[in-house]
């Protein structure tokens, strides 16, 4: 499979919080959010295991009980199942990639 870059495909997955599916295969599936400052990516887990890597921006993630503060070019990998959650403390881009595939991810919504 192979994804030209493109504006459209963006949707609300929470209040100031967008994302895009950019591309997947049978077992993992790349996503882009695009995270508003100020907002709070609630407590939770999957069962997919989950990485990813902070474009621009800067926030603070939670990672089980390990609290990171996240700038560009650093990355994290969430195992499946654990619980994590993050603040966004400055507008900011993040690529992830989970496995295996979120279904739920698969349906773009056009903003």
């Amino acid at each position: 499979m192979f994804e030209k870059c493109s504006a459209i495909g963006y949707r609300q997955a929470l209040d100031g919080i967008e994302q895009k599916t950019l591309v997947h295969g049978e077992k993992t599936l790349m996503v882009e959010f695009r995270l508003q400052k100020g907002v709070a990516l609630p407590l939770h887990s999957h069962p997919h295991e989950q990485i990813g890597y902070l474009v621009k921006g800067q926030i603070r993630l939670t990672i089980g009980i390990d609290v990171h503060d996240v700038l560009p070019g650093d990355s994290w990998c969430i195992p499946g199942d654990v619980l994590h959650c993050a603040e966004i403390i400055d507008n900011s881009v993040a690529v992830e990639v989970f496995s295996p595939v979120r279904e739920d991810y698969l349906s773009p919504v056009t903003l």
